[in-house]
């Protein structure tokens, strides 16, 4: 049997492209150096997936910044206010990407939302009425002629016309509907360019076809395919979907004229099911996903080899796959020289998941199945007859008897309110932050340092409370009402609080993709999860000695820990969850005992892992999501405020939802999205405190007040001003001090001018 690879990691072994493409945001290097340098990396990835034996390599995966952002570019999707900066193709690109502020103009970036239901991050086009659809960049026609050179055939991967559209945003009276002959002209194009230049195969990606379509969606799919593959020539096109299934059209689907269909046999519940009822059509190939592109662990060599041996039942040409694109997962465990070996075993990231899908072609191919005369086979097998250490039966006790008390307040948020008014005494349109603050060279070289081994613990938090001192009297000269001690203890929001808790291990270069250069070194979930020790309390207790104004203790809650780990697959996300939840219970109740009368618990991805179709929910997600983060804050005083914080999801359809999380303030990420978060808050009369995000944290522009002020005027028109807060979009920690201060500056400017503003027509209207 053949393999293939959906797509692969881009950042590089070592992070080589994000820390090139910083030294170009820098202006420390031409663009020149920075392409060449991205020719290295394409290289390295190409090769190393041929020399692992796959058969069905991946070209255009690669991006500096994003491929639905690079599929923008390709099909001249760019908005005026970019084109008019008159820069170069590629600073057009990155101002689209993280926005501009220069002597050419000042334009925010593109609206920034997750990619279904992972940690990545796309960049959302923008189609406006003025917006022609067309051919117009190289990119995969260039980087498939690069491997072609070095003597390898890819196959191009391009976000499909369908995801483009559907995912696109519209501004103007236009709709998917007016554009599908622009597309299919732009698509029909590319495949006309491939064919020339001898492609073999295209894979198209089409992963909304595994969300909830209307019949309208469905028309609007095969209207644009069945102009564009009759334009396919020689050129081969492989469908690919993931992260779910194709229940409501794979007949649809099957009965066009595509050569190959990808298909998630993992997430997609309901794909073996498709296969056994309306069965595959035999001149295609099937892309059979079977190898976890999400997630760490090694596969399963017995489980998988049957899941393959039925789905051959069905399918005549089967071709094995990954689940969907490997940058979800690290790069190689080759670097990761301190985990214990009865725990590495057990993994597998981008890199050992070639091997495992060539070990595989090569097993799946024995009739007999008598795959025990393959050592690969045997060798698998002891790993998953081994017992798994970092069993805790007190904590799984401790899950076991929950009661439903363990997961209300006392007291209802409306009495709450009031009596945390007259707790704190804020001002009108309180202004925070959302928690971190930039984390300097200094402050990572503490940290380096101490892991290294160079300092003792006590060395550590002492420079540790000079940093908080420092950030405590900073915010204080700002004039912020409720400050934060800056987290300059803490790495990550999740891996700190992994460390401090059992059942967790540690990698020390797999890092993953979150947006653009961003990268994430995901904790794993090993075993039985339990606190170990107090994580905050000293460095909460120590910044609220030095100030007589509020500080925010700041935790990460059991969801958003769970999310951004790599999860057990031996028991329930549930389970997970509830374990978590306990620990961070424990942390909360000493942060009140030692003082700490606000206390944020981050929620940032909550919509993350929220099932792609809806009618499984609440069944399989929200019916434990909620009451996880409620396990958190339910035995604390009503005096004591309880805030968290999301960013960059969709949350219009969960809204009434996270209303019933029960804490009294939530921040939302808002300023890319355009504030359209309010209008959901007012339809749905939210009844939690609110501070959506007055500026994007994530573009290095700095806001100017007018444009603050602008903002929360929006907000007064639609949301009730006692219940309003005002704070940036999410933590600062990637910025730097300049520009997190100047920033800070405006955003305190614009909140006082809109008091006063509110002031003067208060007493307007008292006088008559």
């Amino acid at each position: 049997m053949k393999c293939a690879v959906v797509g692969f990691p881009r950042v590089g072994k070592l992070r080589e492209l994000k820390f090139v493409c910083e030294k170009y945001f820098r202006g420390e290097i031409t663009e020149e150096y920075l392409n060449e340098a991205a020719r290295e990396i394409r290289k390295e990835h190409w090769q190393l997936q041929q020399s692992a034996g796959i058969d069905f390599i991946s070209s255009n995966d690669f991006s500096f910044y994003d491929n639905m952002l690079d599929t923008a570019i390709l099909l001249d999707v760019i908005p005026n206010e970019y084109r008019e900066l008159n820069l170069n193709q590629q600073n057009t690109y990155l101002a689209m990407a993280r926005g501009y502020q220069g002597i050419q103009g000042d334009v925010k970036a593109l609206a920034m939302k997750k990619w279904f239901n992972t940690n990545y991050h796309y960049m959302v086009p923008e189609l406006n009425d003025d917006v022609q659809i067309k051919l117009f960049g190289n990119k995969p026609f260039d980087e498939y002629v690069e491997a072609k050179a070095l003597g390898i055939e890819t196959k191009p991967v391009i976000i499909g016309p369908f995801t483009f559209l559907k995912l696109a945003k519209y501004i103007g009276s236009k709709t998917a509907d007016d554009y599908v002959r622009q597309a299919t002209n732009a698509y029909t194009a590319i495949l006309k360019k491939l064919n020339e230049l001898g492609t073999k195969w295209v894979q198209f990606d089409e992963p909304v076809l595994v969300t909830d379509l209307s019949e309208d969606d469905i028309r609007l799919f095969v209207l644009l395919y069945e102009t564009i593959l009759e334009g396919k020539s020689n050129v081969k096109v492989l469908l690919q979907t993931y992260f779910g299934d194709v229940r409501d059209y794979y007949r649809d689907i099957a009965k066009m004229k595509f050569d190959a269909i990808g298909l998630d046999f993992l997430e997609g519940k309901q794909s073996l099911k498709l296969l056994r009822t309306y069965g595959f059509p035999q001149e295609k190939f099937l892309f059979a996903g079977v190898i976890n592109g999400k997630n760490i662990w090694s596969c399963n060599y017995k489980k998988t080899l049957e899941l393959l041996s039925e789905i051959k039942k069905h399918a005549e040409n089967v071709i094995i796959s990954t689940s969907c694109s490997l940058l979800h997962v690290p790069y190689t465990l080759e670097y990761e020289t301190k985990l214990e070996a009865e725990v590495k075993k057990h993994f597998a990231f981008a890199i050992e998941k070639l091997g495992e899908l060539h070990e595989l072609s090569i097993i799946a191919e024995t009739e007999s199945y008598d795959y025990k005369a393959f050592t690969e086979y045997t060798n698998n097998r002891k790993i998953y007859e081994t017992e798994r250490l970092y069993n805790d039966e007190n904590i799984q006790a401790a899950v076991a008897t929950l009661t439903e008390e363990d997961f209300i307040r006392k007291v209802d948020r409306k009495d709450r309110e009031q009596l945390q008014k007259k707790e704190f005494g804020l001002p009108l349109l309180p202004t925070t932050t959302i928690g971190s603050f930039p984390q300097t060279q200094d402050v990572k070289n503490n940290r380096s340092s101490y892991r290294a081994g160079e300092i003792d613990e006590e060395t550590y938090d002492r420079q540790v409370f000079v940093f908080i001192k420092e950030c405590i009297r900073k915010q204080e000269e700002l004039g912020l009402d409720v400050l934060v001690h800056g987290e300059y203890e803490r790495n990550d929001m999740v891996e700190f609080f992994g460390e401090n808790l059992a059942g967790y291990v540690f990698t020390e270069k797999a890092w993953v993709q979150s947006y653009g250069t961003r990268c994430v070194k995901p904790p794993i979930i090993f075993g039985d999860v339990r606190r170990i020790r107090p994580i905050t309390v000293k460095y909460s207790v120590y910044a609220q000695s030095l100030t007589k104004k509020p500080v925010k203790g700041m935790l990460t809650g059991p969801v958003t820990i769970l999310n951004w780990s790599f999860p057990r697959e031996d028991i329930t996300l549930q389970e997970m969850a509830y374990q978590i939840g306990i620990a961070i219970r424990e942390e909360v109740c000493d942060l009140e005992n030692a003082g700490i009368r606000i206390i944020q618990i981050d929620e940032a991805a909550l919509k993350e892992k929220l099932p792609i179709r809806r009618e499984e929910w609440y069944s399989e997600y929200l019916d434990w999501a909620i009451p996880a983060f409620r396990l958190c804050h339910s035995s604390v005083k009503p005096e004591t405020q309880i805030h968290t914080h999301m960013c960059y999801s969709e949350f219009e359809e969960i809204v009434k939802d996270i209303d019933n999380m029960d804490a009294d303030v939530i921040s939302f990420e808002a300023s890319r999205s355009k504030l359209s978060i309010i209008d959901v808050l007012k339809a749905n009369h939210f009844e939690t405190e609110v501070g959506p995000g007055v500026y994007d944290i994530h573009s290095p522009r700095i806001p100017s007040v007018e444009e603050i002020v602008e903002a929360l005027q929006k907000m007064l028109e639609k949301l009730d001003r006692n219940k309003l807060w005002v704070n940036p979009d999410c933590g600062l920690k990637t910025r730097g001090v300049p520009e997190t201060v100047a920033s800070l500056i405006n955003l305190v400017k614009a909140a006082e001018i809109v008091r006063k503003q509110i002031s003067i027509e208060h007493d307007f209207t008292k006088n008559g």
